[in-house]
């Protein structure tokens, strides 16, 4: 005998955003090349996914412009997002001119929200200065014509009181859609639904969720977000993200259709771009989330090593796991410093970072870690 499954009924079928070509550029030793790039942009709309967000600007000459071009020639610029980081206005302003120089037309602004994000990254955990600052941020880029998102980075450990009245203000300054960033997963379904039903209930709000997949909840969090009033759900192909991971599109995709009889997405290109992406990333055949894989605990950006407790639900030595540097181009003389701290190597870093940059071009970058950093100092010496 069996039992028909009657669809659970949701507010709004909700729209999909999918990061896989942006939250790579921040998950440690992870680079795709343009023809990735747009491979994986055309199957994810053909797939049936709205939006393609891809690379990251934060000022003139972006790293990532040979990806967002080659997204845009795929499926247009129409399709796609670029994140644009907030520091200061002047930055912004540049970073809005390396934004319309690529011929972005939607950016999504990432504005960190959370005290101790803000005061690692703005050097002010003022909420007024905060509001004043995405204000500021967001009648820029819609002086310019920009659709503009704007983050809450860090955003589910950050307090209603000054999580409401941060996103309030950025719908009054002109936004067109706020994305809550769970950068740090840290809600359980329930405790999201309340979060972001307190966000809905802001006058002319849409409403996006981010979620990092370290403790194993993302879709879960992503579904309840929905039933509290959510309108989008951000993903990525295979869970690719730093931090655990992010929303598995597949997994989240399927879960729409069986729970929610949502027949909206064509799945048949689910398994070829899993296979695209992953071999892309240079993940092998599987993307493994939570807190136990190498990539967990993995950074390449100096401010996560540095500063890990604002970014990791959990220490890495609670599960046996270990922190670690994974990187490929992305090499900065912060970055080198920090491997090179306690090696008992000492190198002019200013002069070694460009030299090894140089070799990792030479050598079609090799992932390196921080093994791999202080023996290269060694050869730098003997060069």
């Amino acid at each position: 005998m069996t039992t028909e499954v009657i669809p659970e009924e949701i507010p709004a079928q909700p729209r999909i955003s999918d990061a896989t070509l942006r939250d790579s550029a921040h998950m440690a030793g992870v680079e795709f090349g343009p023809k990735d790039a747009a491979t994986i942009a055309r199957l994810l709309v053909k797939t049936g996914i709205e939006l393609v967000e891809v690379g990251m600007v934060s000022g003139p000459g972006s790293k990532d412009a040979d990806l967002v071009l080659a997204t845009h020639e795929a499926v247009g610029p129409e399709r796609s997002m670029t994140l644009v980081v907030v520091r200061d206005r002047q930055q912004v302003a540049k970073a809005l001119d390396e934004a319309e120089r690529l011929g972005v037309r939607h950016i999504m602004y990432s504005i960190p929200t959370s005290e101790q994000h803000a005061k690692l990254k703005l050097g002010s955990s003022s909420p007024k200065f905060l509001q004043t600052l995405a204000r500021s941020a967001i009648t820029q880029a819609k002086e310019r014509g920009f659709h503009v998102t704007f983050s809450g980075e860090d955003g589910a450990r950050t307090p209603k009181d000054r999580l409401v009245p941060y996103v309030a203000a950025g719908f009054e300054a002109g936004a067109d859609r706020f994305r809550l960033a769970e950068t740090v997963a840290y809600l359980s379904p329930w405790q999201m639904e309340k979060v972001i039903a307190g966000l809905t209930a802001i006058d002319g709000s849409e409403i996006e969720i981010h979620s990092h997949n370290m403790l194993g909840m993302a879709v879960a969090n992503s579904l309840a977000a929905v039933r509290a009033g959510a309108q989008w759900i951000s993903a990525t192909v295979g869970g690719i993200g730093e931090r655990g991971g992010n929303a598995p599109l597949a997994e989240l995709l399927t879960s729409l259709r069986v729970i929610h009889g949502d027949t909206r997405f064509d799945l048949s290109h689910l398994t070829e771009l899993s296979r695209v992406a992953l071999k892309g990333a240079g993940l092998g055949e599987a993307f493994q989330s939570g807190p136990t894989t190498p990539h967990a605990f993995a950074y390449e950006l100096p401010g996560q090593l540095n500063h890990p407790a604002a970014y990791e639900t959990l220490p890495a030595e609670l599960v046996g796991n270990a922190r670690e540097l994974r990187v490929r181009s992305r090499l900065t003389p912060a970055l080198v410093k920090w491997a090179l701290d306690g090696s008992g190597v000492f190198v002019d870093v200013e002069a070694f970072t460009p030299w090894l940059v140089g070799r990792q071009e030479r050598a079609d970058s090799p992932l390196l870690d921080r093994d791999a950093i202080r023996k290269a100092a060694i050869d730098f010496q003997a060069a």
